[in-house]
């Protein structure tokens, strides 16, 4: 299947502009997806166009990854009520570096293959230009009236904010369209694709090329990704998911997606997923007959974690979501990094416990009903106890009397507590 009939099945295509797919079936064609650098880590909001750039490689195309170091310092108003914050160069560098390690999850970057991918930097073509030189080389080509004719010019003048738009952020759709106009005139790239609220900055760049070149050049975006209830897509009550394990661990990634809609399932496993089109369909039907299995949800959470993280990352969210279920041992608790840790037991009551008392050992109703009182009395705990009821660290408490030392902390920190099935406790030792 070649690249547009397969973005299209998978409902990748917003606009498209005539021509490119002939383009595509002409020849090996090179195509460049813009990232933004003001983080050092991607977040799923950056999936979309980097599953774009993988199946566009895996078409056998040349997928360029364009880190907006200069656009960057300047910040696009596409879909933006206010200007951002501009970053310097030591820490867009850092950036890039950090970037350029996860998409080589993606895409092959190091082969000696034709259409091998390769990242680039604005700044670094940008950074020699003089303001006369600009405005001589590309800004007489576009004109006033064009670049008002733009949507995200448009909305920005039209706000009731009544903040306006500076002249930087007026002139980023000519920026952005000298990018491609340098990626054209140095390697070949006819096509530029990003999301729908880019095709009037991506279409400046085709007419600049036209209209400074003579040549032709395409464009193609994909829908802004919504949630089903019409909510932003990645978007947590913690802010963003990110696909860096230091600021979103492996465990709450895999959540995110196990815990999708069934409507948006359908639409994601589509997108964030090589799955072919028969493999879908199997799934979303099978799906369908028992949706209570979630089957639709936990392929998904399994093919993007392990895309993203690895297989056993994988493994341990799986192993660390059956915890909170009755599931899981003393010795899988020990195998969690504390990150995951935490992220699982988020939300369940905390008490603090002195780290001394504790080395110096203290009998389970005494650790439970005085110094954390997470039983209101002595004789209710005895009485959990004789029913079978509590645990710690996952093993079954069978003597109240019994001492617990510092040999019990997970961590060196942690002691899990369980009353009956669902009832969980934190105690932490400082």
């Amino acid at each position: 299947m070649n690249f547009v009939d397969e973005l299209q099945w998978r409902g990748m295509i917003h606009d498209i502009m005539p021509g490119t797919k002939e383009q595509l079936d002409k020849e090996m064609t090179s195509a460049y997806v813009g990232i933004d650098p003001t983080a050092d880590s991607l977040h799923i909001g950056h999936l979309v166009g980097v599953m774009m750039l993988k199946h566009f490689q895996i078409a056998g195309h040349k997928p360029i990854a364009l880190v907006g170091g200069a656009t960057g310092m300047i910040g696009d108003p596409s879909g933006k009520s206010q200007e951002r914050n501009l970053l310097d160069e030591p820490t867009l560098r850092h950036n890039q570096e950090c970037i350029k390690k996860q998409l080589a999850k993606f895409l092959d970057f190091e082969s000696d293959a034709p259409n091998a991918a390769e990242l680039v930097n604005n700044y670094d073509w940008m950074k020699d230009f003089s303001f006369l030189g600009f405005i001589r080389d590309i800004g007489k080509h576009i004109t006033v009236n064009y670049m008002m004719s733009k949507d995200s010019v448009k909305k920005r003048l039209d706000s009731d904010s009544g903040a306006g738009m500076s002249f930087t952020e007026f002139t980023y759709q000519l920026v952005q369209g000298t990018d491609f106009l340098h990626l054209y005139q140095t390697r070949n790239t006819k096509l530029q694709m990003g999301g729908s609220d880019q095709w009037g900055n991506i279409t400046t760049g085709t007419e600049l090329i036209r209209r400074k070149t003579g040549g032709e050049a395409f464009a193609l975006t994909c829908p802004l990704i919504k949630k089903a209830d019409g909510t932003k897509f990645g978007k947590t009550e913690s802010g963003n998911v990110w696909l860096d394990s230091k600021l979103t661990s492996p465990y709450k990634f895999y959540q995110f997606w196990l815990n999708t809609s069934d409507e948006d399932a359908v639409k994601y496993i589509k997108i964030f997923t090589l799955l072919s089109q028969e493999e879908v369909s199997e799934l979303i039907e099978k799906h369908a007959e028992a949706p209570h299995l979630r089957l639709l949800q936990k392929r998904l959470a399994e093919e993007v974690t392990v895309m993203v993280h690895s297989r056993e990352d994988y493994e341990l969210a799986v192993e660390a979501s059956q915890i909170l279920f009755g599931q899981g041992t003393a010795e899988l608790l020990n195998k969690l990094d504390e990150a995951t840790f935490l992220s699982v037991f988020d939300g369940v009551p905390q008490y603090k416990i002195s780290a001394d008392e504790l080395a110096a050992g203290i009998k389970v109703v005494d650790l439970l009903a005085e110094k954390a009182v997470v039983f209101p009395s002595k004789g209710e705990l005895r009485r959990t106890v004789q029913a079978n009821g509590l645990s710690i660290n996952k093993e079954k408490v069978s003597d109240a009397d019994a001492v617990v030392n510092s040999g019990v902390l997970i961590g060196n920190k942690y002691i899990l507590v369980q009353k009956g099935k669902k009832n969980y406790f934190l105690l932490i030792a400082e």
